[in-house]
């Protein structure tokens, strides 16, 4: 077990990189590259629904870290894939109700799933676009709340959030 443990934490982390270095792709203007990077997250998609069916959640406590957050990354990114990512949504919630899971990455993957359903999203961490320069968030279920939703789960006030995305 302990071997296959190493071994799926390390496909993990390679999958992640192959994410990064293919996530440039996602909004090119070249079909042929939005294609490449819509290829690699479905047949990602599809391993972490394989593992999560062998495994459960890829925890830290199972994979370590890094691994762990590379099992997030695909969920996040498994877009046209909602039956996988609501699986990782209910497998991370029970992994952070043991204090297996972060509850920042649960509240990323939350609005992410809601936004792909095309429902509101909670925290705000998903951006539709910029308008003049700012970056617009989905619409959010209670807007008026949305930082203190996001201060409970660890994740910065959205302001200090899109400033990273702002363009000049």
């Amino acid at each position: 077990m302990a071997h296959d443990v190493a071994a799926l934490a390390a496909e993990l982390a390679d999958m992640a990189a192959a994410d990064h270095q293919c996530s440039i792709r996602a909004n090119s203007d070249d079909p042929a590259e939005q294609l490449a990077w819509r290829r690699l997250t479905a047949l990602h998609g599809d391993r972490l629904g394989e593992i999560m069916h062998e495994y459960g959640w890829p925890t830290a406590e199972l994979v370590g870290e890094e691994a762990a957050r590379a099992a997030w990354l695909i969920a996040q990114h498994a877009d046209r894939q909602l039956d996988v990512q609501r699986r990782a949504l209910r497998l991370m919630e029970q992994a952070v109700a043991a204090g297996s899971a972060g509850p920042r990455e649960l509240a990323f993957l939350r609005d992410r799933t809601l936004v792909n359903e095309g429902r509101k999203q909670v925290y705000g961490t998903q951006i539709a676009g910029v308008t003049g320069g700012a970056p617009v968030p989905w619409p959010c279920e209670e807007p008026e709340r949305m930082d203190e939703l996001r201060a409970e789960v660890g994740i910065e006030p959205f302001d200090e959030y899109v400033a990273k995305f702002a363009t000049p």
